[in-house]
Order: C-alpha cells, then sequence, then structure tokens
C-alpha cells in the first residue's frame, strides 16, 4: 500500500527534524505542511528530507489537512497517515497502522489512547471521553478516541469527502462524514506527553464544533428529504 506521513506544523522547531528522520528510518514517504510557522520549522523539515508545502499565513489545522489530502490524491497514494507535529506521537507505530489496515480492510484506521490515560490531562481525558460518545453516535460506529489525530485514511475516503472546516474541528467532521459509508477501526497507542502547551483555543473551539455539528445535522435532514 503506498502510503505518505502527513505532519501539519506550525511553529514546530523543536520536534520536527526526529519525527522525519524516523519515519524517512522506516523509508516512508514523508510530506510536512507547514502552516505559516514563525519559527524555522520548514528550514528544519526540508533538510532533514521531507517534502514540503508552505502556507505564507496560519490557516489552521483542517486547512493543513487539505492541502495534505490533494497532495497525497494528486501523487497517486493509496493512503496517507497523519500524525501531529509536536511529538506527541510514535512514528514508529506507523507500520501498526499500515498493517492494521491490510489485515481489517478498514477505510480508516484511528489512534486509541484511552486503555491508559494516566499520563494524560485530567481535562483533556473529560474532554475525550465526552466528545468521543457523542461523535461515534453520530457516526454509527464505536469510535473510543475520537480526539486522536494519529490515523491512517485511504484515498477511496479522501476522494469522496470533501471537509468544510478548516480548524481543528475538521478532525471530527472527517470522522462524522466517513462514519456513514466507510469502516473505521481503532488500535491502541501510547502517547508522549512532555508538558507541551495546547494551541487548542477552549472557547473559540468549542463554538466551531458546535457551529459544525448543527450545519451537519442540517445537512443530514436535507438528504432525507
Amino acid at each position: 500500500m503506498k502510503t505518505c506521513v502527513l505532519i501539519p506544523t506550525y511553529n514546530e522547531s523543536k520536534t520536527i527534524a526526529e519525527l522525519v528522520t524516523q519515519i524517512k528510518a522506516e523509508r516512508l514517504d514523508c510530506l510536512v505542511i507547514d502552516d505559516g510557522s514563525l519559527d524555522e520549522t520548514a528550514e528544519i523539515a526540508r533538510s532533514s528530507g521531507a517534502a514540503m508545502i508552505i502556507h505564507k499565513e496560519n490557516q489552521g489545522k483542517g486547512a493543513s489537512l487539505k492541502t495534505g489530502f490533494n497532495y497525497a490524491l494528486e501523487k497517486g497514494y493509496e493512503a496517507v497517515v497523519v500524525l501531529d507535529g509536536d511529538g506527541q506521537h510514535n512514528p514508529r507505530d506507523v507500520r501498526r497502522f499500515i498493517e492494521a489496515a491490510r489485515k481489517t480492510g478498514a477505510d480508516m484506521i484511528v489512534g486509541n489512547r484511552m486503555g491508559n490515560t494516566r499520563s494524560m490531562p485530567p481535562i483533556r481525558r473529560a474532554t475525550n471521553r465526552w466528545m468521543s460518545n457523542f461523535i461515534s453516535k453520530m457516526c454509527g460506529q464505536h469510535i473510543p478516541d475520537t480526539q486522536c489525530g494519529f490515523r491512517l485514511i485511504r484515498s477511496n475516503i479522501l476522494k469522496k469527502i470533501r471537509l468544510i472546516s478548516s480548524k481543528y474541528e475538521a478532525e471530527s467532521e472527517l470522522l462524522i462524514r466517513a462514519g456513514k459509508d466507510f469502516k473505521i477501526v481503532s488500535i491502541p497507542i501510547k502517547s508522549i506527553y512532555n508538558n507541551q502547551v495546547s494551541s487548542i483555543n477552549p472557547l473559540k473551539d468549542t463554538f466551531r464544533f458546535a457551529r459544525l455539528i448543527i450545519r451537519m445535522r442540517r445537512e443530514m435532514k436535507e438528504n432525507m428529504t
């Protein structure tokens, strides 16, 4: 399965070199989307061996995902594996996602951190559980950790789904839209928390998520009539 590892980044100069180096050591193609970083993320990623696409201005994680998905389709990749650029995900787990896709035939593989949450910040743990229950109901499939950004997505999903979101809520939108027609499977992973400061804005991103849900429910009703 021809696979591209996609890393959306914003000011990740401290971690991006090691991520790209480990991915290249696994003999996998790596694409870094630099979303208007103010540091040397792009230069470091390129010198480490990654293919690069640079947004001149910060547009949001969803916009970076859409840019990366379009690249993957243009280059004929059969799947993309998305992981965060802050070092929270272990690049060596990428092979586990690819193997899970082969064994299960699933269209999307989602990382599940909820089997061992001792190292997860309490507020993140509570939010993840609530959001996962809510989104699973909308998907019609059980997804234990809908907030995990470590995912494998086959090209058949990328060809069919067009995201409307450009910020963090795009990850939830992708699950909800894919859940209607595609098989989603979760695999356990461990996350690495190094006192990173979350770039999620609780007020703004909650508002964006609520707006997304309202819009998608309206779409569902229109499709049923």
